[in-house]
């Protein structure tokens, strides 16, 4: 087993796979130095000497400089080393080289089972879904909420109260005795739900804090949002609750939808509660209306469907030092294999992209969509430096603790998610996928900010990585939690649905993995099973608010 790897032949750092004691001898081309330090698993150390000013290199690409003199078999850390990047530009744009596509002959001719829309769209999910145009509205949503989930089948047992009614009757009957020493009387293995109506996945109840007494701008990017998701394949209809004097009003939410999809049919029923006058009187027709739209929504079908449908969201969070080396370039493989399928990739989070553009910039497919992108990067970049928010400080704590010490390591890591096909198309928020092939999505590094834009903008299935893990889910668009290490994937079993760390080790390769995830992908495309975000019911949705977030 290797015990350190060279990501890159360009790089001047190693990244220690396991924890090296001082003294571990190392080889590396042609040459043998001994650590002079501890390195901890995941981080990195340098291959030469370096003074201040020097540039670090990983992944082949600037990643920082040193700010004082560093060692050969030294640790690089956040007090020798800060964050800096190559400039890039659309003048500086080469051509990209014919891209190689992976062999994907075993997969001609595969389909997975989906739900077919009548304008071409195929979901690998069929949901309901109900909004509010105003965060006015959210209490009259979760009360619909309570009510359809728990009628319908689509509820679990709540594990919790059942818990804390244990411990009311402990303390009614013992008084504080034996409290100290409870444990629940039962385990959190999830029973198997039977809902009422079997073809439709659930009911998505979605809230926020926007919709009114905000700028226009992000009034109008809630509706647009939402038109988004209106539009998504899994999406089969959508009841709309309104106060009725809110800034984003009904006909906003229909254009945006029609501007998105002009063969857009599916049904929207519509909700105003000042029109009705009382609550219950327009919640007790939002629920009958609801309600027969779902027996409509049930009568469709899962049919065959070429993997040439399957649009899927790159994603990650909770970030460690391998994530750049396991888990995201399984999922820039996957990438590779589903563009080369003529499908569709969704690689978001422009502040993960820092010190990666030129490649990014020289690999779009055309000038046009090359400036869209560095525009976008720009404009971002200088919104978030204008409030002293810049990329640089994208960096968690836990990122650090792990061995990402710059937001250039982070980005080069993250960026691998994007495999090495063209980019077929650059999406600003709420804009959606109108061709084949891989997506750069504008959203923040925020894991439910950019998972909301990636549902919005097509994606139907979302692979998340994690090395610290993460328990982020979307209400729409099911969401696969990849680990980038063995240990994590045992630790927190109940929110990774796929494991990555057999490359760590090299008991397997990127490629093999990357073709099991792909598997693994067809059958929850078809509704075999469930991830585990969904059998948490962690439906996490959140607009951006177009002021700075990272």
């Amino acid at each position: 087993m290797h015990t350190y790897l060279s990501v890159h032949p360009k790089d001047n750092v190693l990244v220690a796979l396991q924890n090296l004691p001082k003294g571990t001898a190392i080889e590396y081309n042609g040459q043998s130095f001994d650590l002079i330090m501890d390195i901890p698993s995941k981080h990195k150390f340098v291959t030469e000497d370096l003074a201040a000013g020097d540039h670090v290199t990983m992944y082949g690409v600037l990643v920082g400089k040193a700010t004082q003199p560093i060692r050969r078999g030294e640790q690089v850390t956040t007090f020798n080393l800060k964050h800096d990047s190559d400039e890039y530009s659309v003048s500086k744009r080469k051509p990209y080289p014919e891209w190689q596509a992976p062999d994907v002959s075993k997969w001609q001719g595969r389909t997975f089972m989906g739900y077919h829309r009548s304008d071409g769209q195929v979901g690998t999910a069929n949901y309901w879904l109900v909004v509010p145009l105003v965060f006015c509205e959210n209490r009259n949503i979760l009360k619909l909420k309570d009510a359809f989930d728990k009628a319908l089948g689509y509820a679990f047992p709540d594990i919790y109260l059942q818990q804390t009614q244990e411990l009311v009757q402990l303390y009614q009957t013992q008084k504080s005795d034996g409290i100290a020493a409870y444990t629940p009387s039962f385990t959190s293995e999830k029973p198997v739900i039977k809902p009422l109506f079997p073809n439709l996945d659930g009911i998505k109840f979605l809230t926020h804090e926007s919709g009114c007494g905000e700028n226009n701008q992000d009034s109008a990017l809630l509706a647009a949002l939402f038109g988004a998701y209106a539009n998504n394949a899994n999406v089969a209809g959508i009841t709309v609750l309104s106060l009725g004097c809110q800034k984003t009003q009904f006909e906003d939410l229909t254009n945006e939808i029609k501007s998105r999809n002009p063969l857009f049919d599916k049904p929207i029923l519509f909700y105003e509660q000042q029109a009705y006058g009382t609550e219950f009187d327009m919640l007790s027709a939002a629920i009958k209306g609801t309600f027969q739209a779902l027996i409509e929504a049930n009568k469709l079908e899962r049919r065959p469907a070429p993997l040439s449908k399957l649009n899927i969201g790159l994603k990650c969070g909770g970030s460690d030092g391998f994530s750049g080396i396991s888990a995201n370039p399984v999922l820039g493989h996957l990438s590779d294999i589903v563009v080369a399928l003529n499908g569709r990739t969704y690689l978001a989070e422009f502040p993960e992209l820092c010190g990666v553009e030129q490649e990014l910039i020289d690999r779009c497919a055309d000038e046009e969509k090359a400036e869209k992108f560095e525009t976008l990067m720009r404009q971002y970049a200088s919104k978030a430096e204008a409030v002293g928010a810049g990329f640089d400080m994208n960096p968690s704590a836990g990122n650090i603790k792990d061995g990402l010490i710059t937001d250039a390591i982070k980005s080069a890591g993250a960026a691998k998610k994007g495999g090495t096909a063209p980019i077929a198309d650059v999406l600003n928020y709420t804009e959606v996928s109108k061709v084949p092939g891989l997506h750069l999505v504008c959203t923040p590094g925020n894991d439910v900010l950019a998972t909301t834009g990636q549902a919005a903008a097509g994606a139907t299935i979302t692979l998340f990585t994690t090395g610290l893990g993460t328990p982020t889910g979307n209400p729409i668009c099911p969401m696969v939690k990849v680990a980038t290490n063995s240990k994590l994937a045992q630790k927190m079993s109940d929110i990774i649905d796929f494991d990555c760390g057999p490359i760590i080790v090299g008991e397997k390769t990127i490629e093999q993995t990357a073709e099991e995830l792909l598997e693994y992908c067809i059958e929850l495309a078809s509704g075999t099973f469930k991830t585990k975000a969904q059998l948490l019911g962690q439906d996490d949705f959140m607009p951006w608010k177009r002021g700075v977030s990272l």
